[in-house]
């Protein structure tokens, strides 16, 4: 692991008399330097990174330094010379972050040496340096680019699967009796979807680079590698399409149901409007403090007024009924 002082997370020589062995200090430099293949994993967020690389590494083309540093990236991939640069990324696992914020890893990749740099904790990487550590880790540097796609691929699947199941989940429950909290639920999912595509569609793309190009570290067993990994992430992001607009028609359907729910309720506040306004209209006409008001002295009056109340209301029942109002 990394010292205070040292950009360096960790490195192995991956060739050679010294192959699965973890490098340190002056050893990482040498293994870099020779002709057996070597991998050094720094840390971009490391105030030292950009010398480190610089003053270790001068041999590289000057837009690779360049390239590798840059605080904001895409995925892509892009020949330079007779090495490759790729910038691929993973779900961010670490604690605490958004997994669809995911986590950029900047590559550069020739027969005799690998560099790979990230702001953030990469457990993909980490799981190459295991099996390298058991003596069952890549050999050569287009086997280490396939195996890297492929454990991005399989950190991302999960992710995406239980979005799926999620998504299937609200379509019961917006078709069953759906609430205000649903609304609240559809559009987070549907900005997680969006943000994972955003990363996912480029990366596709940079695979396809990978695949193409002619390097000369990279035989057919690893373009086979790629492709294969290059078609499940093409997979993924289908699913991802499919999910951000089944996600945006459960949204319309939801603001749909809503909507009519507010529309019944407020027909009936409407209806019982249209009954009330005349009897109160009635009632307060006949509450008028006046002399000449009719039936004032009549015990039984208050009786004719309630009954005429009574019809007023069938009557009003009658015409909204033949309105087809009820």
């Amino acid at each position: 692991m990394t010292h205070a002082d040292s950009p360096v997370l960790f490195s192995y020589a991956l060739t050679g008399p010294r192959a699965g062995q973890q490098l340190h200090g002056e050893d990482i430099v040498t293994c870099l330097e020779e002709e057996t293949l070597g991998w050094v994993h720094l840390d971009a967020e490391h105030p030292e990174a950009d010398d480190w690389i610089i003053r270790h590494m001068p041999y590289l083309d000057d837009t690779v330094p360049q390239a590798l540093t840059q605080p904001w990236t895409r995925s892509r991939a892009a020949r330079i010379g007779n090495g490759a640069l790729a910038i691929l990324r993973g779900v961010n696992l670490n604690e605490g972050k958004d997994p669809e914020d995911m986590v950029a890893i900047r590559i550069w990749a020739e027969a005799e040496r690998i560099v790979t740099m990230s702001r953030q904790r990469v457990r993909s990487l980490e799981d190459i340096a295991e099996s390298i550590t058991r003596g069952e880790g890549p050999t050569g540097t287009g086997e280490f680019l396939a195996v890297l796609a492929e454990r991005l691929n399989a950190r991302m699947e999960p992710l995406i699967s239980e979005l799926d199941t999620e998504t299937d989940a609200l379509e019961t429950q917006v078709i069953g009796d759906p609430d205000q909290t649903l609304r609240h639920r559809i559009v987070a999912m549907r900005l997680q979807v969006i943000e994972l595509r955003r990363h996912a569609a480029p990366q596709r793309e940079a695979l396809l680079r990978l695949e193409l190009d002619d390097y000369a570290f990279m035989d057919d067993n690893d373009r086979r590698h790629i492709h294969e990994a290059r078609e499940k992430l093409t997979r993924l992001v289908e699913n991802l399409d499919e999910m951000k607009d089944s996600l945006a028609v459960l949204r319309e359907e939801l603001s749909g149901h809503l909507s009519d729910r507010l529309n019944r309720h407020m027909y009936i506040l409407s209806i019982l409007s249209a009954i009330f306004l005349p009897l109160g209209f009635l009632t307060g006409l006949l509450g008028i403090n006046v002399g000449g008001m009719p039936g004032a002295d009549d015990p039984s009056a208050f009786w004719y007024v309630v009954g005429g109340l009574v019809v007023v209301v069938l009557l009003q029942l009658l015409v909204l009924r033949r309105a087809r109002w009820l």
